[in-house]
């Protein structure tokens, strides 16, 4: 009795360590053996990313007409919950050859307010009577609101100007000027408007 006992736990000690050994094997295997999953594609520093599709609209026709803005205010209107706040935009434009402008825009965002000031530039655009060496005939002066201009010819000394009257000018492409500001005043649309009124009263 006693051998046979024994005899079956040998057996039991050796299907035990057979087991254990067919685990540990099994362990092993799916990392040497088993496929690896496939990694998910990144873009690199290097790789481009997939093309998109070409466009199909048209491409945007450049304007003709330079712009200059003078000054961006924030500024707002009281209402029965508070105060809402918008944009103001001021902004000469012109195409260099005689033809500028000067234009005021107001709208809750900076790029919609540009816009309005550039639609209301070209409605009130000016032509120029310039002379064959893109100057002006004679001096001219005049007033808008406080603001005091007066713009003389110059032969040889380019264009000398200051505050908001410089871009007008360049803008209408006129040279060899002198203008001067005979006013204390500091409001750029003004100065602005003021130079307009004095080119439209120049005779061709």
């Amino acid at each position: 009795m006693p051998i046979k006992n024994t005899e079956k736990e040998l057996e039991k000690v050796d299907v035990a360590e057979e087991a254990t050994a067919v685990a540990d094997v099994a362990a092993d295997v799916p990392a040497a053996v088993a496929p690896e999953a496939p990694a998910e594609k990144r873009h690199g520093r290097n790789e481009r990313p997939a093309r998109r599709r070409p466009s199909t609209r048209p491409p945007r026709a450049r304007s003709e007409f330079d712009q200059r803005i003078i000054n961006i205010r924030r500024v707002a209107r009281v209402v029965a919950g508070g105060r809402r706040f918008s944009f103001s935009v001021a902004i000469i434009i012109g195409n260099k050859k005689g033809k500028v402008g000067v234009g005021l825009g107001k709208a809750g965002d900076t790029s919609l307010a540009i816009d309005k000031a550039v639609r209301a530039a070209k409605k009130n655009l000016i032509t120029v009577a310039l002379t064959k060496d893109s100057s002006i005939a004679h001096e001219v002066s005049s007033k808008f609101c406080a603001a005091r201009v007066a713009i003389m010819p110059v032969k040889g000394r380019g264009l000398v100007a200051g505050s908001s009257v410089r871009p007008v000018l360049e803008l209408a492409g006129i040279t060899n000027v002198i203008a001067k500001l005979q006013s204390g005043s500091k409001n750029g649309l003004n100065n602005a408007r003021a130079a307009i009124e004095a080119l439209k009263t120049l005779k061709a």
